[in-house]
């Protein structure tokens, strides 16, 4: 019996110990547990952020990421919110991901520090055919056409290189629809005295974008000036401007022509005889 008594008070003393451990879990698990929030789908750059697009979920951690949103009411109390990179459904929506509004627009706000944004005007040749999109990366080359001492003389020449493409006319985003579409302007960021020597190169020629592969790195390339004269020198056309620069082959005989009769007949004689 007395050890019945001692097994009975040892099972609630246990039980007891048992139900505070769980009772002390839960409270600490709702003590950790906040909201964030989220994309409620998918979002592409320049997008605004309305309420449609976001979503407060539970947070079960004692931290929240640096930057985080805790609720819809603080999302949406700065009025409306761009995207200013592309946010898959369900990551967390953070202070840097996002620029408000009335700050400089969405533009401004994708520019690195002491980085400029400078448009111009493109053609379906010029812009790659519409395959220049928001993120590629561009050399700049201008052709223009001089009158020197030997007539006009058509050059090109890349005075700039791995350009980062901000947008295409007013997308900033890229979506199938979108890219289907052959831009007339494209906004290069670039330095300030960059954006300078575009500019003045639109007033002196003809601005085309050559497209750089994904993931080129940013080592200038060695170019030179090429001419439209160096071209017709290329190949066979060399061969051929040579041939038509070389002097005849001197002929020091005459050819005399002698009738007897009906039948005529031919004879080389040398000059002078």
């Amino acid at each position: 019996m007395v050890l019945l008594l001692v097994a009975i008070i040892m099972g609630a003393v246990a039980a007891f110990m048992a139900r505070s451990f769980i009772q002390g879990q839960s409270q600490t698990v709702q003590q950790t547990t906040k909201t964030i929030i989220v994309a409620a789908s998918s979002v592409d750059v320049g997008m605004v952020l309305t309420e449609p697009y976001i979503a407060e979920i539970q947070w079960h951690s004692a931290t929240l990421p640096e930057g985080a949103f805790t609720s819809k009411e603080e999302f949406l109390s700065a009025g409306r919110r761009y995207a200013l990179v592309p946010i898959a459904r369900n990551e967390p929506i953070l202070r840097t991901k996002v620029a408000e509004a009335g700050n400089g627009g969405i533009l401004s706000a994708m520019l690195d520090k002491n980085m400029r944004a400078v448009t111009i005007r493109v053609d379906d040749v010029s812009g790659v055919a519409g395959f220049i999109l928001p993120g590629s990366r561009v050399d700049v080359a201008l052709i223009r056409t001089e009158t020197t001492g030997e007539g006009p003389t058509t050059s090109s020449n890349i005075f700039l290189q791995n350009v980062k493409v901000l947008a295409t006319d007013q997308v900033t985003g890229v979506t199938v629809e979108k890219a289907a579409v052959v831009a007339r302007a494209v906004t290069l960021e670039v330095s300030t005295e960059d954006a300078q020597k575009i500019l003045i190169a639109e007033k002196v020629g003809k601005l085309s974008l050559i497209l750089r592969q994904n993931g080129n790195g940013a080592t200038a390339e060695n170019t030179r000036r090429i001419t439209d004269r160096e071209l017709l020198m290329l190949g066979p056309a060399k061969a051929e401007a040579k041939e038509a620069a070389a002097p005849a082959p001197r002929n020091d005989n005459t050819t005399v022509i002698i009738v007897r009769g009906a039948k005529p007949e031919e004879y080389s004689v040398k000059n002078g005889h």
